[in-house]
């Protein structure tokens, strides 16, 4: 998903965005109504992913923990999730706002 998408489906409030990054990366600054939960949390990933019923939006620093999580939530809940082209590293180089509420 692109940022101006993602943007976009923000403001409506159709979409939900998961960054599984460490935590300490989480605070330093993320996507604002972003929630945290660490790509290696798979049990509280998944069961977040059940609930959920927006669409989901993926995205860590550079892609590979998104990528990975975006499997795990495809084999154990038949959901796809979006990626954020860019990821974090975009979003924040093309001075997208932060939050570093928890």
């Amino acid at each position: 998903m692109t940022r101006e998408e993602l943007q976009r489906r923000l403001a409506a409030q159709d979409v939900a965005v998961v960054d599984v990054r460490h935590p300490m990366e989480y605070r330093s600054g993320h996507i604002p109504g972003a929630v945290n939960i660490p790509f290696w949390q798979s049990a509280r990933l998944v069961d977040w992913a059940r609930q959920e019923q927006r669409d989901l939006v993926l995205t860590c620093e550079h892609g590979p923990r998104a990528w990975l999580a975006a499997g795990l939530i495809r084999v154990r809940t038949g959901r796809s999730a979006h990626l954020l082209q860019g990821h974090m590293l975009g979003w924040k180089k093309a001075g997208l706002p932060l939050s570093q509420k928890s």
